[in-house]
């Protein structure tokens, strides 16, 4: 087959060409530079932001032989990742960058483009599971548990998922490693990147404080409804937290506060005791299916973390007030500290079934 293998400079996506050479395929390599100003980001880290991991890139393409191209897809970067990162957060919820990355920039404007271009498919370093079955080509969990990146793929359509390829779904992090250093791959020690690529110096309140107009606000608890404090912008919260808040007044039975809820259009940030984040219902809009949509009243597993536990629910399919799809997940046991904003990701056993953005989550009256 024709294949595109997208490298990001780190060992990952340079082993993962490796292996679609191996296969032999005809593989081209490209590098989507992402900044605006590449200079500005950090170094010394996978990513696909500085001018290092680049050259890193041209170096793994030259040595399998592979033809090598940069696609500057910056000014989609710029709309679609990190302004609707801004966005997300100005209206008080709390968005995953690398999974509208993977939907908007790797899975979309990437492989509309390939597509275009007479490529069959697109192959990254992404650790999961591409599976053949009778309905298709279905999108698994990774054998690496502390690897698996299906969470953040989770955004994948069935017709996306058909024309990708993850050949180190069904290897471990050292294994890779291994691999680069006997191919000779220069990166194969180059550390993983953890923080958003576009935050070098990874201070997310920090840098949406010089995003976003803040305007001080309170403080209120949740429980007694009175001021207990003040905030220098409702933006910078989400549900969950408990650093920042600098609460000068302790809870009647001395817990910790945590934030419960942000309001941000009348800039007030709610907190109260750890039992108040419990909730139990999620609903979720705009869903994103991987395969066949899932039965009404289906038992299936629900991630809300990249590397949170997946956990028991039943999910039913509706529509809001507006007549757009909507699903409610119904938790077997309750689930603390879920925002609106984060990605539910639904699975069948190993396999993903799709995923959608959490709009609301709640505590059932169920006892």
């Amino acid at each position: 087959m024709k294949i595109l293998a997208a490298l990001s400079g780190g060992v990952d996506s340079a082993v993962a060409a490796a292996r679609a050479v191996d296969a032999g395929h005809d593989v081209t390599a490209v590098h989507l530079a992402l900044s605006r100003n590449p200079q500005s980001h950090r170094t010394g880290a996978r990513g696909c932001c500085t001018v290092e991991d680049s050259n890193d890139a041209f170096r793994a393409a030259d040595m399998l032989g592979a033809p090598f191209y940069v696609w500057d897809l910056s000014a989609e970067f710029q709309e679609k990742v990190i302004e609707d990162f801004i966005n997300e957060y100005s209206h008080g919820r709390t968005p995953n960058p690398c999974l509208r990355c993977n939907e908007s920039i790797k899975f979309e404007a990437v492989l509309d483009r390939a597509m275009a271009l007479g490529f069959d498919a697109v192959v990254t370093g992404h650790y999961a599971q591409i599976v053949h079955g009778p309905l298709g080509a279905e999108l698994h969990r990774a054998v690496d548990p502390d690897k698996d990146q299906s969470y953040v793929l989770g955004v994948l359509t069935a017709e996306q998922i058909s024309h990708s390829m993850f050949p180190l779904g069904n290897s471990t992090k050292t294994e890779v490693r291994a691999e680069a250093e006997r191919r000779g791959i220069l990166v194969a020690q180059k550390p993983d990147s953890h923080d958003i690529c576009f935050i070098p110096d990874g201070d997310t309140a920090g840098w949406l404080a010089r995003q976003i107009e803040t305007v001080p606000g309170d403080v209120i608890d949740a429980e007694t409804g009175n001021k207990v404090g003040t905030h220098a912008g409702a933006q910078g919260f989400t549900v969950g937290q408990r650093r920042g808040l600098a609460l000068g007044n302790p809870t009647g039975d001395g817990q910790r506060r945590y934030i419960v809820d942000v309001d941000v259009k009348k800039n007030v940030v709610m907190v109260g005791p750890p039992t108040l984040l419990d909730i139990d219902v999620i609903e979720a809009i705009n869903p994103r299916w991987g395969g066949p949509l899932p039965v009404d009243g289906q038992d299936v597993h629900v991630q809300i973390r990249a590397h949170g536990e997946a956990l028991p629910a039943r999910v039913n399919l509706g529509v809001d007030d507006e007549g757009n799809d909507l699903i409610t997940i119904t938790l077997v046991d309750h689930l603390r500290g879920v925002a609106a904003g984060q990605a539910a990701v639904l699975y069948d056993g190993t396999r993903v079934i799709g995923s959608a953005t959490i709009s609301r989550s709640r505590r059932s009256v169920r006892q």
